[in-house]
């Protein structure tokens, strides 16, 4: 198989997710006091900024990708990442009410089990694209 940036992309994503759910079940209600006291503590944490920066390099890097190197449907992981700009946005612009959201969501045995079937869907489905579709 031969491997290139978009299929490296998909395993990193999957594996974010993975790991962060794994995390996420296996300390429970901890990972959640953790996640809204430290990750998205009451002042915005320097990391944001740090993890936004990075996060529209990505974006950039990866549409520079798609129209460099000739690869299939590479577009669809550029449409992809460019959607993680709704999440940078908000953390970056609408902090308080992002860490509201999180709050919401993570104080909701409901709203937390379908955020951890939504990211473990994905997270397969990345690990096939970059197996399948982009190697």
């Amino acid at each position: 198989m031969n491997f290139n940036y978009f299929s490296y992309l998909c395993f990193i994503w999957a594996a974010v997710g993975i790991i962060t759910r794994i995390l996420m079940i296996t300390f429970g209600d901890k990972w959640n006091k953790w996640e809204m006291e430290h990750a998205y503590s009451e002042k915005k944490p320097a990391w944001v900024n740090i993890v936004a920066v990075f996060g529209i390099i990505v974006v950039v890097v990866t549409w520079i990708q798609v129209f460099r190197l000739d690869v299939d449907y590479s577009w669809v992981i550029g449409v992809i990442t460019t959607l993680s700009l709704i999440k940078i946005s908000a953390l970056l612009f609408n902090y308080e009410k992002f860490r509201e959201f999180a709050g919401n969501t993570l104080n909701d045995k409901s709203k937390r089990l379908r955020l951890n079937l939504s990211v473990f869907a994905a997270s397969v489905i990345f690990i096939s694209l970059g197996l399948f579709l982009y190697s």
